[in-house]
Formats: structure tokens, sequence, C-alpha cells
């Protein structure tokens, strides 16, 4: 099964195209997306990454896509190409949080809270219980510094986090942090596989941003 991953939520993103079954994953390649530019080089760049290999459009058995949380100009654009291509292609779109991909590179079994730095001095958070390889989840909300204490320490759990913000502010209250690297497209597009040989995954028409945050447009919207 050929997939082609994207992930467009933060200031930097990736594609990949990947292949696998239920007994392997194999990534062809990784292609890094400047931030601030998604628009322009999105397509492009897929349609480059899939001729490099020999592909064409028409290979591809599935679609990946990060659905959040992150920043709503840059999700916007990685869903819309995405659901753009799956509707004229008719293939499968797995949506994948950012969230969950941290929970599995984690690599530990058991229930565990994992953050990414959502600025305004809040972060995304996520609760996860591990297990086999694969993160249930729980709840998603977004948290201040004390709000993220309190609930690592009401889960004795460990905060996963591949943010410096995170790991200051847990180890300051004397909580363990456990550092991963930031998720590039290839670990969404493993997870992605699974997700869509359970057949768990979604039409273009039902493809959404999962945001956490309210947009600015919507807050003051709210406060009128």
């Amino acid at each position: 099964m050929l997939l082609l991953a994207a992930d467009t939520s933060g200031k930097q993103g990736s594609i990949a195209l990947a292949r696998g079954d239920q007994k392997s994953f194999e990534t062809l390649e990784v292609v890094p997306l400047a931030g601030g530019t998604f628009s322009a080089q999105l397509v492009p760049q897929i349609a480059a990454l899939i001729l490099r290999h020999g592909f064409s459009k028409h290979n591809l058995d599935g679609f990946v896509v990060a659905s959040g949380p992150g920043s709503f100009t840059g999700l916007r654009v990685g869903l819309a190409a995405i659901k753009g291509l799956a509707e004229v292609l008719r293939k499968p779109i797995a949506a994948v949080s950012l969230l969950e991909v941290l929970a599995v590179s984690a690599q530990v079994e058991a229930q565990i809270v994992v953050a990414l730095d959502g600025g305004r001095g809040e972060v995304y958070a996520g609760e996860y219980e591990v297990l086999s390889g694969q993160a249930r989840l729980e709840r998603e909300s977004l948290l201040n510094e004390e709000e993220l204490v309190a609930l690592a320490r009401g889960k004795l759990a460990p905060v996963v986090t591949p943010d410096e913000l995170v790991v200051r502010w847990t180890q300051k209250h004397g909580l363990e942090a456990l550092a991963v690297e930031y998720p590039r497209s290839d670990a969404l597009a493993r997870i992605g596989l699974k997700k869509v040989l359970a057949r768990q995954t979604i039409s273009p028409a039902d493809l959404e941003a999962n945001y956490i945050r309210r947009s600015d447009a919507e807050i003051f919207a709210k406060q009128q």
C-alpha cells in the first residue's frame, strides 16, 4: 500500500511517501517544507516526490494528514490539498493528531500526558493510554502551566514533549519529562497506515482540522 502523508501544522512541515502492509512499513522519502510558504510549495512538492520514485498520483492507495493541533492557516492549507487529491482520486484519508504521534513515539506502555507548545503561555495537551504500540485518546485540551502540572500529578504520568518550554515547566515542578523529537510526516504515515488498513478513515467532505484552540476571529465574535 502506497501512502502520501502531509503535515503543515507548524512553522516547519513535511511530506512523506511511504508504503507498507500489516507486517511491514517503509519510508521512501521525507521532504521538509518551509513554514509560511505551504500554499505555494505543497502541491508541487507532492507531485515531484511521487514522480521521483517512479509513481503517478494514480498509484497512491491513500492519504495521511496531520489534523492538528497547530497553525490555523497551515492546517487549512494541508487539509485542503489532501481533500482535493483524495476526492479526485477517490482514495481514503487517515486523519492523525500530532498528539497521538507523540504518544506513540514515547515508546512506553502506560498512561501518559503529551504536550505541544501552543503559544500564549499555553500548551496543547493530550491524555493517552498506550498499549501494544497504539495510543487510545482519553482527552485533549488547552492548558496553562499550572493546569498541565496538576494534570500530570493527578495522572501520575510522565509528560512527553518535543518542546523545551514544556520540559522546563515539568522539571521546575519535579515532574518527569520525556523529551522526544518533533514528529515528522513519516511517523504520521506509520500510524496512518494502521488506520487505513483498519478502515478507520474519513471522507474528504468530513475532514476537518482539530485546532483545540478557537481562532482569534471566533473569540472576538463571541465577545461581541
